[in-house]
């Protein structure tokens, strides 16, 4: 993957009049409306689509909440929208709440804050059930053209461009003469996923999005360069989710789901269409990137890969990355999050003109709940660079030498870089001396190994470490770097159905002997490219080209930056069909890597350092927490 381009353009993405929903005052939306006397109601939306093939175009459900007073003073209102699949399954946020409903079938609960907060300042929020899920018709096709285009179809009817309808089946015709047209999506996981998606169509009417922890492409959540990752199946995906109507008409769709993602980890048809990152030029809304920059479940190269090619389409973009997995950021930087989104929405939804755009782009966590802001990102200053290979080390100057290992399937990272100064028959291990200055990487990188397998399949992963103590986020316990407390802060208006009020968080520490700050994995066997598994002949050289997750990480002055190569990573990659000796040709191996400074800021005469049996210390977890955690796609 190329450096990812640090222009940030600030034109195209238009926010709407100002104060159009009557609540701005003072350069921001006030809570003046009544959240108690909120109008809440459902529409369904008609798809276009007939997924479920029972001869009716599908209906989705779109529940809605929205103050009262602006339709009576003949104003009109943004909408805030998150297209879920959890709404009855699995729940949102951290306490997964679900959509609860009052005898009548009228919206009680609307999982998040969104609505507590939000409405009494002149927004709508719409929370709607994708195809297959919860009151939706139609069927889960996993981030296809039915999971995007029933979200999608919801945009449209409030730009009306779509039929909505009073009732599931029959009903009378509903037209949303309530709102603007503006939309803004946002959601965690599969929903930012399809708030990427929806943009990526190019419909009109959406102005900015916000993905947090989000997919970019579906193959690059369950494959890696051909390798298959530890994450189960589209199918099984689906089947977690499906409501029980479309579990008894949807078997067509999971056999589907099951065809078009072969484990041999070729590319397909089925990929193609979930690769939303191929259609980002589509993009006209603003995108406010939030991602952990150690999720394991959705990886790192999601975020990164999103960020590149929307920085070649002019959006306004801006980027948080957290130390944490897979969470929230109003769970781990509550208060900075809600002012942040607030003034997000009032600029792109409301058009208030507040400076966002203009404030620093990127806000990157560099220690448990300390910040630091960029201009730009990737951070100005920063180089692709070169970085060679020799046996045991890490150097500017020609790489020279060989080194092996023998896949083990039974190990991984943290086992790899905790042996980091044994020599061990598993992995080798590259290491720079003691860094006489900070080394920054800002951005993705890329790994270029020449090898010969002994086997005809090999697995390879590429794993970068900060070598020296620190104090980090607990990523891979329970709460993959949190605390849940269990007092509660509120963050707007409640009703007796409807709490503002969410338990509190703290950030879960750990202190490290080394920190794992980077990844890739690949298949030997796609060397050549992804549409098809090539044979491999033992004892053949090989060369092949693999991405390095984004990141943005300081490895400290006095620390080591180490490069670990090795064959299955265990807990995050399935192992291959052998356990193959690997040797790497280290001439014709390198790093490529995006250094703030460039490859200066590396010691220039780079010697590895005297191997000892001293184990290092990780993370006080272990893997069976982490595999775990990454079957909780939510």
């Amino acid at each position: 993957m190329a450096l990812l381009g640090s222009a940030t353009a600030r034109a195209s993405s238009r926010p709407t009049a100002a104060g159009s929903a009557g609540t701005v005052q003072n350069g921001a939306s006030q809570p003046l409306y009544s959240y108690a006397n909120a109008v809440r109601e459902t529409v369904w939306v008609d798809t276009g689509l007939d997924g479920d093939g029972n001869g009716r175009t599908d209906r989705v459900a779109a529940d809605i909440i929205r103050p009262s007073e602006p339709a009576a003073a003949g104003l009109k209102i943004p909408v805030i929208m998150d297209a879920s699949p959890y709404y009855s399954c699995c729940g949102r946020g951290n306490e997964d709440q679900l959509k609860t409903y009052d005898a009548q079938g009228k919206p009680l609960q609307f999982p998040l804050f969104y609505d507590n907060y939000f409405v009494s300042r002149g927004y709508a929020v719409v929370l709607v059930d994708l195809a297959g899920t919860n009151r939706s018709d139609g069927c889960v096709d996993v981030g296809g053209p039915s999971d995007i285009t029933s979200a999608k179809a919801v945009v449209d009817w409030l730009n009306g461009r779509a039929t909505g309808y009073s009732a599931r089946t029959g009903g009378s015709s509903v037209t949303p003469a309530w709102t603007n047209g503006s939309v803004g999506m946002i959601g965690k996981s599969w929903d930012g996923t399809i708030a990427n998606g929806v943009a990526a169509t190019g419909v009109q009417g959406l102005k900015t999005i916000v993905p947090i922890s989000a997919i970019s492409s579906w193959y690059d959540y369950y494959r890696s360069d051909g390798a298959p990752l530890y994450s189960g199946t589209p199918a099984d995906l689906a089947g977690e989710v499906e409501s029980s109507t479309a579990v008894s008409h949807c078997s067509a769709v999971q056999k589907q789901l099951a065809a078009g993602s072969p484990s041999n980890g070729n590319w397909s048809s089925l990929w193609q269409q979930r690769d939303y990152v191929a259609s980002a030029a589509n993009v006209k809304a603003s995108v406010f990137v939030v991602h952990g920059m150690q999720d394991l479940n959705v990886r790192d190269i999601n975020f990164s890969q999103w960020w590149t090619a929307l920085a070649q389409t002019g959006v306004d973009r801006k980027i948080w990355l957290s130390q944490t997995g897979h969470v929230d950021p109003f769970d781990y930087r509550r208060g900075a999050w809600v002012d942040t989104l607030h003034s997000w929405f009032d600029h792109y939804l409301l058009g208030v003109d507040n400076g966002i755009q203009n404030a620093p782009v990127a806000d990157i966590e560099r220690a448990p709940d300390t910040w630091t802001q960029d201009a730009t990102w990737p951070a100005p200053g920063t180089v692709t660079s070169t970085v060679n290979l020799k046996p045991g080390a890490l150097t500017t100057a020609a790489g020279s030498g060989t080194a092996s290992f023998t896949d083990n399937p039974n190990l991984g990272e943290d086992d790899w870089a905790a042996d980091v100064n044994s020599t061990t028959k598993e992995k080798t291990a590259f290491t720079t001396g003691a860094l006489t200055q900070d080394l920054r990487m800002s951005g993705g990188g890329t790994i270029t190994l020449s090898v010969k397998s002994s086997t005809k399949s090999a697995h390879l992963s590429a794993v970068l470490v900060d070598l020296g103590p620190a104090v980090i986020r607990n990523y891979e316990g329970a709460g993959v770097g949190i605390t849940t407390l269990s007092t509660r802060s509120c963050w707007g208006d409640s009703t007796a159905g409807d709490s503002a009020c969410f338990l509190d968080t703290a950030a879960d520490t750990a202190q490290v002997g080394y920190t794992i700050f980077s990844r890739g994995w690949a298949d030997l066997g796609h060397y050549a490219g992804l549409n098809q598994t090539a044979t491999i002949t033992p004892g053949t050289s090989y060369s092949i080209t693999f991405n390095l997750a984004g990141t943005d990480h300081v490895v400290p002055a006095g620390h080591k930056l180490a490069l670990i190569v090795a064959g299955t990573d265990n807990g995050l990659l399935n192992p291959a069909s052998t356990k193959p000796t690997i040797t790497v040709d280290l001439a014709h191996s390198s790093l490529h890597l995006p250094l703030v400074g460039g490859a200066g800021t590396l010691p220039q005469a780079v010697h590895p350092a005297a191997l000892t049996a001293t184990p290092l210390r990780g993370l006080p977890s272990d893997r069976a927490v982490r595999t775990d955690r990454l079957a909780d796609f939510r």
